[in-house]
């Protein structure tokens, strides 16, 4: 398996779009592709994700038509995938591995949403289909059901008081927020209080409205190419170090949500094929869906030990500047937005952007080594990317 790198990479604005699918990801995909110094044509592969095209605009076989309208020869062939929230990241890893392999020198690879076009009744109802049809759906529900109940789990198992743990959660999105305002791409760029995240209507008890990320719409994409080919290209290509995926069954099965086992799995065989440990991690983009989500992350990534992340964000040590691993200096899914097929990519874009030196108000300093996190259903899906300068 040889080297691999990330060339270029391009993002639309995440919020609400009036543009369709198609149009958003040919500018994300064609800004990756410029900044990589290659054309449409020296693509040798898309892999495009996608996860709710039908209910969005009534498209679902939209591969091949993002194919054509970015300009790449009919000899590149066009996939979709979809595994819920991790979608791209699933595909950036696939790509990668290809790549690796000797299959392609070069792959287009990214993904777009149009979630908030649905509007809230009707994404929130597809959102839901990622559960289990069968033992999930029947009972209700939702994914702010899930990390709720995970939330009263594990302020019942560290022995904490649900109004102690909220605010600590408060945090994380007063954090998120603050790293949010610094990002011109971001859906929402305005800082918030504590106070405000805890006077908001209740989603799901004891998760409140500024617990909870946004429905966005938004494309992001990035250019995967052979590491000497990368490096002809382009002054700083980003390597590819180590990737890890893992699948969980449905939550009767799981039982335990405060221990995302699948994160653990995932993060583990990552750090493995990139010869690292959480230690080395100076920042990561992780999947906070929910504050909960990412307390319940920092911990099964390694970065604190299970019940001891609660209060990171509180002690400031998540923060841009803090002690520890900066996450989610792009503002984070609370922040930034959730465009749930384009949301993997935006995390590596935004990995590439910080090990570049490029991030400008939110660079976190010195950073050389990055990670990944993205979770697609109920942490039925997780995978892992680590990027390092």
């Amino acid at each position: 398996m040889r080297e691999v790198a990330i060339a270029g990479v391009g993002m639309t604005p995440f919020g609400i779009s009036d543009r369709s699918n198609i149009e958003m990801f040919s500018d994300a995909a064609l800004e990756a592709i410029d900044r990589s110094n290659l054309e449409p044509g020296d693509m040798e592969a898309l892999f495009f994700g996608n996860c709710l095209g039908d209910f969005e605009e009534g498209q679902l076989h939209m591969a091949p038509f993002v194919h054509s309208a970015i300009g790449l020869p009919m000899a590149a062939p066009a996939t979709r995938f979809e595994s819920a929230c991790a979608t791209a990241t699933v595909a950036i890893r696939h790509a990668a591995l290809l790549v690796a392999a000797g299959v392609y020198d070069v792959v287009l690879v990214g993904g777009t949403e149009r979630a908030a076009a649905m509007g809230t009744p009707l994404a929130t109802r597809t959102f839901a289909m990622a559960c289990h049809a069968q033992y999930e759906t029947p009972t209700g529900i939702t994914f702010p059901g899930v990390f709720a109940m995970a939330t009263h789990m594990y302020a019942a198992k560290y022995g904490l008081t649900l109004a102690d743990l909220k605010r600590h959660m408060a945090e994380v999105a007063v954090k998120n927020h603050f790293h949010g305002a610094k990002n011109p791409k971001a859906h929402f760029r305005k800082e918030i209080s504590v106070e405000k995240v805890l006077g908001g209507a209740m989603i799901a008890d004891p998760l409140q409205l500024l617990d909870c990320c946004p429905f966005s719409d938004g494309a992001a994409a990035v250019v995967i190419a052979s590491a000497d080919k990368a490096r002809q290209l382009v002054e700083k290509p980003v390597f590819v170090a180590g990737t890890g995926q893992a699948a969980a069954g449905p939550l009767n099965l799981q039982q335990d949500l405060t221990r995302v086992r699948s994160r653990e799995t995932a993060s583990a065989a990552a750090y493995k094929q990139a010869g690292i440990g959480p230690a080395d991690i100076d920042v990561c983009e992780l999947h906070d869906c929910f504050t909960m989500a990412e307390i319940l992350a920092i911990e099964a990534l390694g970065f604190y030990e299970p019940g001891r992340g609660f209060d990171a964000a509180s002690r400031g040590e998540t923060r841009l500047g803090g002690k520890g691993v900066t996450v989610n200096p792009s503002g984070g899914l609370k922040a930034k937005g959730h465009p749930i097929g384009a949301t993997g990519a935006a995390q590596v874009v935004e990995i590439v952007t910080q090990l570049r030196g490029e991030a400008g108000g939110r660079q976190v300093g010195g950073a050389r080594v990055g990670l990944v996190d993205t979770l697609g259903g109920d942490f039925g899906t997780i995978c892992n990317i680590v990027l390092r300068r």
